[in-house]
């Protein structure tokens, strides 16, 4: 990617902390190949389309995740009714699951001064008598790319004596889908574009003749404590990221 300057590189691709400047964990993993994205991009009718809908679904995500935020730590926002069946689900989820979140933990900024990296993490949480990292996601899936954020967020809490009894990662993933009242086909109309699913299994709806159900909330959590090999792969991305981007990190005095 092409930078104007020293000064934007630093802007759009880390954080300064304590006077001292630090990638951004986001920004390092965009390094990662990601072919369901270039996938997606091939499909639409132009870049321009595409990054429209990118742009839509980023807004859409970050309403629904500074909605989420407020709620966790026990707030009752005014919901917009765009992601209301999400929010809705989350809540009936909170209702059925000891969930508990730390005010001053929601959108930290933390950094690892050894590996020379930063990054704000969503919340850290007790659930069941584990305290670890809690990430929320606005996705149609899990994705194993999450595994390289959480691990750097990870071994950098670890470091701090107050976190001494941090153990595990959470994703929390939040979303809203209609459902095929005749078939398992979901319908996803997230950044403007309806993502139809068809069954993986059991027969599917004629000629793909669906009828809809209204939009419904999603809401699964996947837990996974083992970190320490995801965050190996994460100082392999930051070492490429690193060389991808020796010139602005030299300029900036990241690189001698």
């Amino acid at each position: 990617m092409y930078y104007d300057s020293p000064e934007k590189f630093k802007e759009q691709c880390g954080y300064v902390i304590n006077g001292e400047w630090y990638p951004r964990v986001t920004k390092i993993i965009d390094i990662k190949s990601k072919p369901a994205l270039y996938y997606y991009y091939a499909a639409a009718p132009s870049y321009a389309a595409a990054q429209a809908q990118t742009e839509k679904s980023a807004v859409e995500g970050t309403l629904v995740h500074e909605t989420a935020e407020k709620i966790l730590v026990g707030e009752d926002p005014i919901v917009d009714l765009s992601i209301a069946p999400a929010i809705a689900a989350l809540k009936n989820f909170l209702a059925k699951n000891n969930i508990q979140v730390d005010r001053s933990h929601i959108e930290k900024r933390i950094f690892n001064p050894e590996h020379r990296y930063a990054g704000t993490i969503d919340a850290l949480a007790l659930i069941d008598g584990r305290f670890g990292v809690l990430d929320i996601k606005t996705s149609q899936d899990f994705y194993r790319d999450y595994n390289l954020q959480t691990s750097a967020y990870m071994d950098a809490l670890s470091r701090d004596p107050l976190m001494a009894g941090l153990s595990t990662r959470w994703i929390l993933r939040i979303d809203q889908i209609k459902n095929c009242l005749n078939c398992s086909a979901t319908l996803r109309p997230k950044g403007g574009r309806d993502k139809v699913r068809e069954p993986k299994k059991g027969p599917a709806c004629p000629d793909a003749n669906h009828e809809w159900s209204e939009l419904t909330g999603v809401i699964a959590i996947k837990e996974d404590p083992y970190w320490k090999a995801d965050f190996e792969a994460f100082l392999g991305a930051k070492k490429l990221w690193e060389w991808e981007n020796d010139y602005m990190l030299k300029k900036i005095g990241y690189i001698k």
